[in-house]
């Protein structure tokens, strides 16, 4: 987490959404009540009704969720469920699940995918305008079997790489990407490589990051972008 004037940063009053496959609430790594109510968008782009729309059945966002909790533990996460029986959806989910997001006040959008179809690079860069207009930052993978995947390969998005030697307390910074540890929050007992690991980890711990420099900055009051704060703020060590 991020240190500045002996004060550490936890993602207080940063609200992040997580694009995924929901969140279950009942796992002993997720901070419950900083959960709020989720939404579950089909791959038509439409919102589907239900409770527990947003209840994750495939384990990945929960994951996912942990993974960011674990770098800023006082965000508020916002589950955008776009994972349902599968960990593929459409372009048009995920676009909607973006939006709805900024909708809804998101600071930090994770996004553990991507397209690698240049088709959909006009959709995506509107919303990359959009969430930079309303100062918020989407958080994705740079790049997806050495193509360049969107919307993380776009102007004004923080592109994550996976970098497995960096520690997971910390990252650094070349070419304007961020690179962060694949592995996941660690479960007593259990192999590192026995356990949900990749790119998707490395984001989530980049937006975690990004959620404590957003406080900080908020604190500081400094007139510069999220992501110019975050890719100034190399290698900056967890306590």
């Amino acid at each position: 987490m991020p240190e500045a004037l002996g004060r550490t940063f936890t993602g207080r009053g940063v609200r992040i959404a997580v694009i995924d496959s929901g969140v279950h609430p009942d796992h002993p790594h997720i901070r419950a009540d900083h959960v709020l109510p989720g939404r579950a968008i089909a791959p038509d782009g439409t919102m589907l009704a239900g409770d527990d729309a947003a209840l994750d059945r495939l384990g990945h966002g929960t994951a996912v969720t942990a993974a960011i909790q674990e770098k800023a533990p006082d965000a508020e996460i916002l589950p955008m469920r776009v994972f349902h029986d599968t960990l593929k959806t459409s372009a048009r989910a995920l676009a909607a699940a973006i939006g709805l997001s900024l909708d809804l006040g998101a600071d930090v959008i994770n996004l553990s995918l991507g397209t690698v179809n240049p088709a959909h690079g006009a959709l995506f860069a509107g919303l990359a305008t959009r969430a930079a207009e309303q100062g918020a930052l989407i958080v994705a993978a740079r790049e997806a079997n050495g193509a360049p995947c969107l919307p993380g390969a776009l102007e004004g998005v923080l592109g994550v790489g996976l970098d497995w030697d960096v520690p997971r307390e910390t990252w650094r910074v070349e070419n304007g990407v961020l690179y962060a540890s694949g592995y996941p929050r660690p479960i007593p007992g259990v192999p590192l490589q026995h356990n949900l690991y990749g790119i998707s980890f490395a984001t989530a711990q980049a937006s975690g990051f990004a959620a404590c420099a957003c406080e900080r900055l908020r604190s500081t009051g400094a007139d510069e972008t999220l992501l110019a704060a975050l890719l100034q703020l190399d290698a900056i060590a967890a306590v």
